[in-house]
């Protein structure tokens, strides 16, 4: 049984998330990390609603290349998150968050970091519709 509640609120949370990264790229000094990151936990969040949709347990990960893998068993559609590079956000998960493996990202990294992220929202979106939830 589906938990529209708890689908709503991911996607809450990662509209959210990419409201944030927005905001922050057009503020004065950008702090790129904090976009590439939020660009990520967007992803992440859009990948949750739709395992927890057709009810597919993805545990504590953060891993997007995980995440589609798991979608692709629903549909093979997802596939296509490949080539929109969403795997690559995987990076910014947690090496952006702790000074041993810190860096700045570019702040064309941080622009394609929204793109992708804007991109499987569009594409998480279509699927869920399917479905009658939003």
């Amino acid at each position: 049984m589906r938990n529209e509640k708890t689908i709503k609120n991911w996607i809450f949370l990662a509209n959210g998330d990419l409201k944030t990264a927005q905001d922050e790229l057009k503020s004065e000094d950008p702090f790129t990390n904090s976009i590439c990151f939020h660009a990520q936990q967007c992803v992440e969040k859009y990948l949750k609603a739709y395992l927890t949709l057709v009810g597919e347990p993805f545990g504590k990960t953060h891993d997007i290349a995980l995440l589609i893998e798991l979608c692709k068993k629903y549909d093979t559609k997802f596939d296509e998150l490949y080539q929109l590079k969403a795997h690559k956000l995987n990076r910014y998960a947690v090496e952006l968050r702790y000074p041993e493996d810190f860096y700045i990202p570019t702040i064309e990294e941080a622009k394609e970091s929204i793109e992708i992220a804007k991109k499987v929202k569009e594409f998480v979106l279509k699927e869920i519709e399917k479905y009658g939830i939003i």
